[in-house]
């Protein structure tokens, strides 16, 4: 059996007495740094072997686990904080598992996306998770435009170096939009701000963002989708025009929004020109 099992994400406080239980009944432990979860494995007096695996290695260590998992033995998979599967290597583990019908479960417990949609004060009735946004520029404003049309919360994960830079895109493309961004979730420098980008600009140009960062976006007003009433090539022209970027960017936002194959909204424009 594969056990995924929560960890804290910070105050070590924070762990279900099932999953102390379940680590220590397990024949050895998965982790992404061995380092790491052995302060976490000392402090409840856990003594199970551990070994390492992160994205840098879990193709090559995949085999060996499941082999081990087929000869009976338990293993419990954790990550460094949180709730294993979740924007870590953990997710291809698990899908190898259900491909080979190994049976799995999870050990429920912290997870910072929750934590923060949770004291947010943004909508919770409907969110999507999107996890770490991407890092060239034309495919950060392709997302953006994506998220900021979602008509419900939606919850990235964000490096503190990168924060800023996210924060002054979501100002050029929607000035107004509620964000929050919360910090070192249960930890001694716990921080949830609220507000603008500009308000956001302002805080974190003046208290530089350490450690990890949650980002929360409002739920998209209805206006924000008044491209529905556009044909795909006005829409094209208007996301064009507002984000300045090229007409290939423009197409393939467009067609993500619309569900549609930029293919199909290029021979559109190609057949009017």
């Amino acid at each position: 059996m594969l056990y995924l099992v929560a960890t804290p994400i910070g105050n070590l406080s924070d762990i279900t007495l099932r999953a102390i239980e379940t680590l220590k009944s397990s024949d050895y432990i998965l982790c992404e740094d061995t380092r790491h979860s052995l302060i976490l494995l000392k402090h409840y007096d856990i003594h199970k072997p551990l070994k390492s695996y992160h994205k840098f290695n879990e193709s090559s260590q995949a085999e060996h686990i499941i082999q081990d998992l087929k000869d009976g033995q338990n293993i419990s998979l954790i990550s460094d904080a949180g709730t294993p599967g979740i924007s870590d290597p953990g997710a291809a583990l698990v899908n190898i598992c259900v491909e080979q019908k190994i049976p799995i479960t999870a050990i429920p417990g912290p997870c910072a996306a929750i934590q923060a949609l949770s004291c947010s004060g943004l909508f919770t009735d409907r969110f999507q998770f999107w996890g770490f946004l991407p890092r060239k520029e034309g495919e950060i404003k392709r997302d953006l435009q994506q998220i900021l049309s979602y008509s419900g919360t939606t919850i990235c994960y964000e490096s503190p170096n990168r924060l800023i830079d996210i924060l002054e895109h979501i100002q050029q493309i929607d000035p107004n939009r509620q964000l929050v961004v919360a910090r070192e979730l249960t930890k001694k420098f716990e921080e949830v701000f609220r507000g603008t980008p500009s308000e956001h600009l302002i805080h974190w140009g003046t208290t530089a963002p350490r450690g990890e960062i949650v980002l929360l976006i409002s739920a998209a007003p209805e206006k924000n989708n008044e491209w529905i009433h556009l044909t795909p090539e006005e829409h094209v022209e208007f996301i064009q025009n507002t984000y300045s970027i090229s007409r290939q960017e423009a197409i393939k936002i467009a067609a993500d929004l619309r569900g549609v194959p930029k293919r199909q909204i290029y021979n559109l424009i190609q057949k009017k020109e």
